[in-house]
């Protein structure tokens, strides 16, 4: 996370916080709540991360391992047989796509998780006006990924929770 002050003392950059946060009603000069934006966007990367590397597992399988099986046995049977091979592994490849597509849809389509991705896309942004401003910032800086799903802003969206206060109950 970039502090804000390091933001703020680029006036470019301050400006497009300014602009983006009435744009998507969000205060990207306020260090906790750009927080809490990234921690809501790390904690939908990481729920799916690892039903993305799940998922993948039978995909490479039926669309890598299709190679050495029609090297070693397709290849030697009969047309009919080999057409049929390339049938079938086509349809598992096309129905495994499809089913990450749906099993991931209600993520895609959810607009609080949504908003956290447009807000996440415009802090990248505002980060990267603050680099070329003259900020010391990495040329690395994290990439929050995924920001197809991030071109709507949806202003009646429930916002997700952020804690009130940092002390313990």
């Amino acid at each position: 996370m970039v502090s804000s002050w390091v933001i703020a003392a680029v006036p470019a950059a301050k400006a497009a916080a300014e602009r983006y946060g009435r744009e998507v009603r969000f205060d990207f000069l306020d260090d906790r709540a750009v927080h809490w934006l990234l921690f809501h966007r790390w904690e939908d990367k990481r729920k799916w991360r690892g039903r993305g590397c799940l998922a993948s597992l039978p995909l490479a399988v039926s669309t890598f391992g299709a190679w050495p099986f029609w090297d070693l046995v397709a290849s030697q049977k009969p047309r009919p047989f080999q057409i049929a091979f390339i049938c079938v592994d086509v349809l598992i490849v096309v129905g495994l796509l499809l089913g990450l597509y749906l099993w991931r849809r209600p993520s895609l389509r959810d607009p609080s998780l949504r908003n956290v991705r447009i807000r996440a896309r415009r802090y990248r942004e505002i980060v990267g006006i603050a680099r070329s401003g003259g900020a010391d910032i990495p040329a690395t800086y994290p990439y929050y990924g995924m920001y197809a799903s991030a071109r709507n802003f949806f202003p009646d969206a429930p916002e997700l929770p952020t804690p009130e206060s940092d002390s313990p109950a």
